[in-house]
Protein backbone atom coordinates (compact mmCIF):
# COMPACT_ATOMS: atom_id res chain seq x y z
CA UNK A 1 0.00 0.00 0.00
CA UNK A 2 1.26 3.39 -0.80
CA UNK A 3 0.14 6.78 0.29
CA UNK A 4 0.38 10.28 -1.47
CA UNK A 5 2.24 12.64 0.73
CA UNK A 6 3.22 16.33 -0.30
CA UNK A 7 6.75 16.71 -2.47
CA UNK A 8 7.46 19.77 -0.01
CA UNK A 9 7.18 17.91 3.12
CA UNK A 10 9.01 14.63 1.93
CA UNK A 11 11.74 15.98 0.61
CA UNK A 12 12.03 18.36 3.75
CA UNK A 13 11.97 15.22 5.88
CA UNK A 14 14.75 13.63 4.52
CA UNK A 15 16.83 16.54 4.35
CA UNK A 16 16.66 17.08 8.12
CA UNK A 17 17.65 13.26 8.16
CA UNK A 18 20.62 14.01 6.22
CA UNK A 19 21.42 16.92 8.11
CA UNK A 20 21.10 15.28 11.39
CA UNK A 21 23.36 12.38 10.64
CA UNK A 22 26.19 15.42 9.65
CA UNK A 23 25.96 16.42 5.89
CA UNK A 24 26.01 20.14 5.51
CA UNK A 25 22.28 21.40 4.78
CA UNK A 26 22.51 22.32 1.10
CA UNK A 27 24.09 19.03 0.39
CA UNK A 28 21.48 17.50 2.48
CA UNK A 29 18.92 18.96 0.38
CA UNK A 30 20.65 17.86 -3.27
CA UNK A 31 20.77 14.23 -2.00
CA UNK A 32 16.82 14.62 -0.74
CA UNK A 33 15.88 16.46 -4.23
CA UNK A 34 17.53 13.02 -5.95
CA UNK A 35 15.70 10.49 -4.25
CA UNK A 36 12.59 12.36 -4.18
CA UNK A 37 12.33 13.25 -7.65
CA UNK A 38 13.54 9.02 -8.08
CA UNK A 39 10.17 8.49 -6.11
CA UNK A 40 8.24 10.68 -8.35
CA UNK A 41 9.63 8.98 -11.59
CA UNK A 42 8.27 5.69 -10.77
CA UNK A 43 11.51 4.83 -9.48
CA UNK A 44 10.95 3.85 -5.58
CA UNK A 45 13.76 1.47 -5.35
CA UNK A 46 16.12 4.75 -6.56
CA UNK A 47 13.75 6.97 -3.73
CA UNK A 48 13.51 7.60 0.18
CA UNK A 49 13.54 3.95 0.55
CA UNK A 50 17.41 4.72 0.39
CA UNK A 51 17.48 7.06 2.99
CA UNK A 52 17.83 4.46 6.62
CA UNK A 53 20.85 2.72 4.66
CA UNK A 54 22.41 6.01 3.53
CA UNK A 55 22.24 7.20 7.60
CA UNK A 56 23.31 4.23 8.98
CA UNK A 57 26.37 4.26 6.63
CA UNK A 58 26.92 8.19 7.91
CA UNK A 59 26.51 6.95 11.24
CA UNK A 60 28.84 4.42 10.79
CA UNK A 61 31.27 6.41 9.17
CA UNK A 62 31.83 4.17 5.73
CA UNK A 63 30.03 7.21 3.97
CA UNK A 64 31.88 10.66 4.36
CA UNK A 65 29.68 14.00 5.10
CA UNK A 66 32.32 15.81 2.92
CA UNK A 67 30.61 17.37 -0.46
CA UNK A 68 33.82 17.26 -3.00
CA UNK A 69 36.11 14.67 -4.36
CA UNK A 70 39.58 15.46 -5.05
CA UNK A 71 40.83 15.84 -8.88
CA UNK A 72 43.31 13.25 -9.22
CA UNK A 73 43.95 13.35 -12.66
CA UNK A 74 42.73 16.55 -14.80
CA UNK A 75 44.53 16.80 -18.35
CA UNK A 76 42.35 17.95 -21.63
CA UNK A 77 39.22 16.37 -21.96
CA UNK A 78 39.87 13.80 -18.93
CA UNK A 79 39.71 13.61 -15.32
CA UNK A 80 39.63 11.14 -12.74
CA UNK A 81 38.00 12.25 -9.31
CA UNK A 82 38.58 10.55 -5.68
CA UNK A 83 34.93 10.49 -4.22
CA UNK A 84 36.06 10.22 -0.23
CA UNK A 85 33.37 7.95 -0.07
CA UNK A 86 30.73 10.92 0.04
CA UNK A 87 27.41 10.74 -0.77
CA UNK A 88 27.22 9.67 -4.28
CA UNK A 89 24.96 12.03 -5.24
CA UNK A 90 26.98 14.56 -4.53
CA UNK A 91 30.12 13.61 -6.47
CA UNK A 92 28.17 11.91 -9.51
CA UNK A 93 26.57 15.62 -9.54
CA UNK A 94 30.19 17.30 -9.59
CA UNK A 95 31.31 14.60 -12.01
CA UNK A 96 29.06 14.86 -14.65
CA UNK A 97 29.11 18.63 -14.38
CA UNK A 98 32.80 18.30 -14.86
CA UNK A 99 32.43 16.45 -17.82
CA UNK A 100 30.33 18.52 -20.22
CA UNK A 101 32.74 22.05 -18.81
CA UNK A 102 35.28 19.69 -20.62
CA UNK A 103 33.26 19.00 -23.31
CA UNK A 104 32.48 22.60 -24.04
CA UNK A 105 36.22 23.11 -24.47
CA UNK A 106 37.47 20.15 -26.26
CA UNK A 107 33.84 18.65 -27.73
CA UNK A 108 34.11 15.69 -25.21
CA UNK A 109 34.63 15.14 -21.54
CA UNK A 110 35.44 12.07 -19.81
CA UNK A 111 35.58 11.55 -16.08
CA UNK A 112 36.18 8.48 -13.87
CA UNK A 113 35.65 8.07 -9.95
CA UNK A 114 37.00 6.05 -7.73
CA UNK A 115 36.25 4.86 -3.98
CA UNK A 116 32.31 6.16 -4.97
CA UNK A 117 29.08 5.61 -3.29
CA UNK A 118 25.89 4.48 -5.07
CA UNK A 119 24.55 7.78 -6.88
CA UNK A 120 21.33 6.42 -6.82
CA UNK A 121 19.33 6.62 -10.24
CA UNK A 122 21.92 6.66 -12.91
CA UNK A 123 18.90 8.95 -15.76
CA UNK A 124 19.51 11.78 -13.54
CA UNK A 125 23.19 12.97 -14.52
CA UNK A 126 22.78 12.36 -18.23
CA UNK A 127 19.89 13.88 -18.33
CA UNK A 128 21.60 16.83 -16.44
CA UNK A 129 24.39 16.85 -19.22
CA UNK A 130 20.88 16.40 -22.05
CA UNK A 131 19.06 19.16 -20.65
CA UNK A 132 22.57 21.07 -21.39
CA UNK A 133 22.28 20.25 -25.24
CA UNK A 134 25.32 17.26 -24.77
CA UNK A 135 24.78 14.12 -25.11
CA UNK A 136 25.41 12.41 -21.52
CA UNK A 137 26.39 8.59 -20.37
CA UNK A 138 26.29 7.82 -16.72
CA UNK A 139 27.55 4.23 -15.53
CA UNK A 140 28.66 2.70 -12.26
CA UNK A 141 29.42 -0.40 -10.92
CA UNK A 142 27.62 -2.72 -8.34
CA UNK A 143 28.74 -5.73 -6.27
CA UNK A 144 28.82 -8.94 -7.99
CA UNK A 145 25.12 -9.97 -7.99
CA UNK A 146 24.79 -11.94 -11.48
CA UNK A 147 26.96 -14.74 -12.48
CA UNK A 148 28.71 -15.51 -16.39
CA UNK A 149 26.92 -17.57 -19.32
CA UNK A 150 26.87 -21.09 -17.44
CA UNK A 151 28.91 -19.75 -13.85
CA UNK A 152 27.76 -21.27 -10.54
CA UNK A 153 28.56 -18.00 -8.84
CA UNK A 154 27.94 -14.06 -8.97
CA UNK A 155 30.89 -12.39 -10.52
CA UNK A 156 30.05 -8.98 -12.22
CA UNK A 157 27.42 -6.63 -10.73
CA UNK A 158 23.81 -5.56 -12.13
CA UNK A 159 25.73 -2.77 -13.51
CA UNK A 160 23.34 0.79 -14.65
CA UNK A 161 23.90 2.54 -17.58
CA UNK A 162 22.02 5.50 -19.16
CA UNK A 163 22.52 7.69 -21.75
CA UNK A 164 20.62 11.29 -22.03
CA UNK A 165 20.19 12.52 -25.90
CA UNK A 166 19.10 16.60 -25.66
CA UNK A 167 15.98 17.39 -27.10
CA UNK A 168 15.78 18.27 -30.39
CA UNK A 169 15.11 22.08 -29.18
CA UNK A 170 18.23 22.21 -26.56
CA UNK A 171 19.77 20.32 -29.49
CA UNK A 172 19.72 23.73 -31.91
CA UNK A 173 20.14 26.19 -29.24
CA UNK A 174 23.59 24.98 -28.21
CA UNK A 175 26.27 26.09 -31.27
CA UNK A 176 29.40 27.82 -31.19
CA UNK A 177 27.47 30.69 -32.85
CA UNK A 178 24.44 30.75 -30.54
CA UNK A 179 26.49 29.76 -27.15
CA UNK A 180 25.57 27.86 -24.52
CA UNK A 181 21.78 26.45 -24.76
CA UNK A 182 20.44 29.37 -22.07
CA UNK A 183 16.96 28.52 -21.85
CA UNK A 184 17.35 24.55 -22.42
CA UNK A 185 16.68 23.18 -18.82
CA UNK A 186 13.35 25.08 -18.68
CA UNK A 187 12.62 23.32 -22.53
CA UNK A 188 9.13 21.54 -21.85
CA UNK A 189 10.44 18.32 -24.18
CA UNK A 190 12.22 16.24 -22.54
CA UNK A 191 15.74 14.77 -23.07
CA UNK A 192 15.62 11.08 -24.33
CA UNK A 193 17.54 9.48 -21.87
CA UNK A 194 17.61 5.52 -20.85
CA UNK A 195 18.26 4.44 -17.77
CA UNK A 196 18.25 0.47 -17.40
CA UNK A 197 20.16 -1.99 -15.10
CA UNK A 198 21.64 -4.67 -16.37
CA UNK A 199 20.34 -7.24 -14.95
CA UNK A 200 16.44 -8.55 -15.53
CA UNK A 201 15.47 -6.39 -12.45
CA UNK A 202 17.62 -4.26 -9.97
CA UNK A 203 17.61 -5.17 -6.58
CA UNK A 204 16.20 -2.52 -4.90
CA UNK A 205 12.95 -3.47 -6.59
CA UNK A 206 13.41 -7.44 -4.72
CA UNK A 207 14.28 -5.68 -1.40
CA UNK A 208 11.22 -3.70 -1.94
CA UNK A 209 9.15 -7.01 -2.48
CA UNK A 210 10.68 -8.51 0.48
CA UNK A 211 9.87 -5.57 2.92
CA UNK A 212 6.65 -6.02 1.38
CA UNK A 213 5.93 -9.76 1.35
CA UNK A 214 5.07 -9.25 -1.82
CA UNK A 215 6.59 -11.87 -5.06
CA UNK A 216 8.65 -11.69 -7.67
CA UNK A 217 8.32 -12.19 -11.67
CA UNK A 218 9.82 -15.39 -12.81
CA UNK A 219 13.21 -14.48 -14.52
CA UNK A 220 14.42 -12.14 -12.12
CA UNK A 221 16.93 -14.06 -10.01
CA UNK A 222 17.65 -17.10 -9.11
CA UNK A 223 18.19 -18.83 -4.61
CA UNK A 224 21.33 -19.76 -3.42
CA UNK A 225 21.53 -22.89 -4.59
CA UNK A 226 20.89 -21.52 -8.72
CA UNK A 227 17.21 -22.54 -8.82
CA UNK A 228 14.88 -19.68 -10.14
CA UNK A 229 12.69 -18.61 -7.67
CA UNK A 230 9.48 -15.96 -7.16
CA UNK A 231 10.37 -15.50 -3.58
CA UNK A 232 12.35 -12.48 -2.76
CA UNK A 233 13.58 -13.53 -0.52
CA UNK A 234 15.27 -16.08 -1.52
CA UNK A 235 16.40 -14.07 -4.03
CA UNK A 236 18.46 -12.11 -1.61
CA UNK A 237 20.59 -15.20 -0.88
CA UNK A 238 20.83 -16.05 -4.53
CA UNK A 239 21.99 -14.62 -7.56
CA UNK A 240 20.47 -11.99 -10.24
CA UNK A 241 19.91 -12.86 -13.86
CA UNK A 242 21.21 -10.90 -16.42
CA UNK A 243 18.99 -9.05 -18.79
CA UNK A 244 18.82 -10.60 -22.24
CA UNK A 245 21.43 -13.66 -21.29
CA UNK A 246 25.01 -13.34 -22.09
CA UNK A 247 24.39 -9.74 -23.88
CA UNK A 248 23.52 -8.51 -20.53
CA UNK A 249 26.25 -9.83 -18.87
CA UNK A 250 28.50 -8.88 -21.49
CA UNK A 251 27.51 -5.28 -20.90
CA UNK A 252 27.88 -5.21 -17.14
CA UNK A 253 31.41 -6.74 -17.39
CA UNK A 254 32.25 -3.65 -20.25
CA UNK A 255 30.34 -1.12 -17.82
CA UNK A 256 32.86 -2.74 -14.52
CA UNK A 257 35.61 -1.85 -17.18
CA UNK A 258 34.79 1.64 -17.23
CA UNK A 259 33.43 2.19 -13.94
CA UNK A 260 35.82 0.42 -11.45
CA UNK A 261 39.05 -0.82 -13.78
CA UNK A 262 39.73 2.33 -15.64
CA UNK A 263 38.75 4.71 -12.74
CA UNK A 264 41.38 2.50 -10.66
CA UNK A 265 38.61 1.63 -7.64
CA UNK A 266 36.60 -1.11 -6.76
CA UNK A 267 35.29 -3.82 -9.48
CA UNK A 268 34.02 -7.22 -9.34
CA UNK A 269 34.84 -8.79 -5.59
CA UNK A 270 36.26 -5.52 -4.65
CA UNK A 271 32.68 -3.71 -4.66
CA UNK A 272 31.27 -4.13 -1.53
CA UNK A 273 27.40 -4.84 -0.96
CA UNK A 274 25.10 -1.51 -0.14
CA UNK A 275 23.12 -3.47 2.43
CA UNK A 276 25.85 -5.55 3.87
CA UNK A 277 28.43 -4.77 6.22
CA UNK A 278 27.49 -0.84 6.50
CA UNK A 279 30.81 -0.22 8.06
CA UNK A 280 32.84 -1.04 5.15
CA UNK A 281 33.05 1.27 2.42
CA UNK A 282 30.94 0.95 -0.61
CA UNK A 283 33.86 1.23 -2.93
CA UNK A 284 31.88 1.64 -6.13
CA UNK A 285 33.40 3.48 -9.39
CA UNK A 286 31.53 5.96 -11.89
CA UNK A 287 32.06 7.03 -14.93
CA UNK A 288 30.68 9.71 -16.96
CA UNK A 289 30.96 11.04 -20.34
CA UNK A 290 29.84 13.77 -22.21
CA UNK A 291 29.20 15.08 -25.92
CA UNK A 292 29.36 18.30 -27.45
CA UNK A 293 26.25 18.18 -30.01
CA UNK A 294 27.65 21.37 -31.46
CA UNK A 295 31.13 20.05 -32.00
CA UNK A 296 29.99 17.35 -34.30
CA UNK A 297 28.89 20.12 -36.50
CA UNK A 298 25.37 20.76 -37.88
CA UNK A 299 23.98 21.12 -34.99
CA UNK A 300 20.88 22.25 -36.29
CA UNK A 301 21.12 19.12 -38.35
CA UNK A 302 21.10 17.26 -35.72
CA UNK A 303 18.17 18.27 -34.13
CA UNK A 304 16.15 17.83 -37.62
CA UNK A 305 17.54 14.63 -37.48
CA UNK A 306 16.71 13.45 -34.12
CA UNK A 307 13.04 14.46 -34.43
CA UNK A 308 12.86 13.13 -37.81
CA UNK A 309 13.85 10.05 -35.76
CA UNK A 310 11.45 10.23 -32.89
CA UNK A 311 8.90 10.77 -34.90
CA UNK A 312 9.17 7.66 -37.03
CA UNK A 313 9.38 5.27 -33.60
CA UNK A 314 6.46 6.69 -32.15
CA UNK A 315 4.42 6.34 -35.31
CA UNK A 316 1.26 4.44 -36.09
CA UNK A 317 0.75 1.83 -36.67
CA UNK A 318 0.76 0.10 -33.56
CA UNK A 319 0.54 -3.43 -31.89
CA UNK A 320 -3.52 -4.70 -31.18
CA UNK A 321 -4.72 -2.59 -28.02
CA UNK A 322 -2.00 0.19 -28.19
CA UNK A 323 -2.53 3.20 -28.77
CA UNK A 324 0.60 5.18 -28.12
CA UNK A 325 4.06 3.94 -28.08
CA UNK A 326 6.29 6.18 -25.49
CA UNK A 327 10.45 6.94 -26.39
CA UNK A 328 12.72 6.04 -23.37
CA UNK A 329 12.36 8.39 -20.37
CA UNK A 330 8.67 9.71 -21.52
CA UNK A 331 6.78 7.41 -18.82
CA UNK A 332 9.19 8.44 -16.25
CA UNK A 333 8.71 12.39 -16.93
CA UNK A 334 4.90 11.74 -17.09
CA UNK A 335 4.77 10.20 -14.27
CA UNK A 336 6.77 13.05 -12.56
CA UNK A 337 4.59 16.02 -14.00
CA UNK A 338 1.46 14.02 -12.56
CA UNK A 339 3.12 12.98 -8.87
CA UNK A 340 4.12 16.42 -8.74
CA UNK A 341 0.95 17.94 -8.55
CA UNK A 342 -0.73 15.23 -6.76
CA UNK A 343 1.83 14.12 -4.16
CA UNK A 344 4.97 11.50 -3.92
CA UNK A 345 3.75 7.89 -3.69
CA UNK A 346 5.67 6.35 -0.99
CA UNK A 347 5.06 2.72 0.29
CA UNK A 348 3.54 2.54 3.61
CA UNK A 349 6.50 0.72 5.14
CA UNK A 350 8.83 3.31 3.64
CA UNK A 351 7.31 5.95 5.40
CA UNK A 352 6.92 4.26 8.57
CA UNK A 353 10.86 3.46 8.39
CA UNK A 354 11.37 7.18 8.03
CA UNK A 355 9.27 8.38 11.08
CA UNK A 356 11.12 6.21 12.92
CA UNK A 357 14.21 7.35 11.60
CA UNK A 358 13.35 10.76 12.90
CA UNK A 359 12.31 10.02 16.17
CA UNK A 360 15.90 8.28 16.82
CA UNK A 361 17.18 11.43 15.23
CA UNK A 362 15.32 13.90 16.93
CA UNK A 363 14.06 15.06 13.59
CA UNK A 364 10.76 17.49 13.73
CA UNK A 365 8.50 15.99 10.95
CA UNK A 366 7.25 18.40 8.46
CA UNK A 367 3.90 19.23 8.87
CA UNK A 368 2.04 17.37 5.82
CA UNK A 369 3.25 14.20 7.10
CA UNK A 370 1.95 11.78 10.21
CA UNK A 371 3.31 11.93 13.19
Amino acid sequence: MTDLVPVEALSALVARLFAAAGVPADAAATVAEALVDADLRGLPSHGSHLVPVYVERLRQGSVSPRTDPKVLVDTGAIAVLDAGHALGVLTADHAMSLATAKARDYGIGAVAVRHAFHFGAAGRYARAAAREGFIGVATANTRPMMPAPGGGHPVVGNNPIAVGVPAPRAAAIRSPERGDAGGAAADPDEPLVLDIALSAANIGRIRLAAANGNAIPDGWATDAEGLATTDPVAALAGMLLPAAGHKGFGLALMVDVLAGVLAGGGYGERVNGLYADTALPNECGHFFLALDVAAFGEPDGFATRLADLEASVTAPPYAPGVDRVLLPGQRSARRLRGAAQRGVPVDRGVLARLLALAADLDVPVPEGLPR
